[in-house]
């Protein structure tokens, strides 16, 4: 069952708004460290006392962040997208 959320005030309005930030920037955090766990896999790649499964578990890890990161974005827009219909 699908139900219809009260309208937003201002208050709560600027709160969400605030969570949206939030989102956005855990978002970036998130492509942050993929980005760094796929520079410390390169790295290891060329390292021949690294373990094997070292660089393929840095990269899945790496998507992982990368995915949290379109999936936190993807709240966010949703979120706005509720605090806009408020208006």
């Amino acid at each position: 069952m699908v139900t219809e959320s009260p309208r937003a005030t201002a208050a709560a309005a600027d709160e969400l708004l605030a969570h949206v930030d939030g989102l956005r920037a855990d978002a970036d955090l998130m492509d942050g460290y993929a980005r760094r766990l796929l520079r410390t896999a390169a790295t290891l790649s060329g390292c021949p006392a690294a373990p094997e499964w070292s660089r393929p578990l840095l990269e899945r890890q790496a998507a992982g962040c990368r995915t949290a990161a379109e999936q936190l974005r993807a709240a966010a827009e949703a979120l706005l997208t509720h605090v806009r219909a408020g208006d």
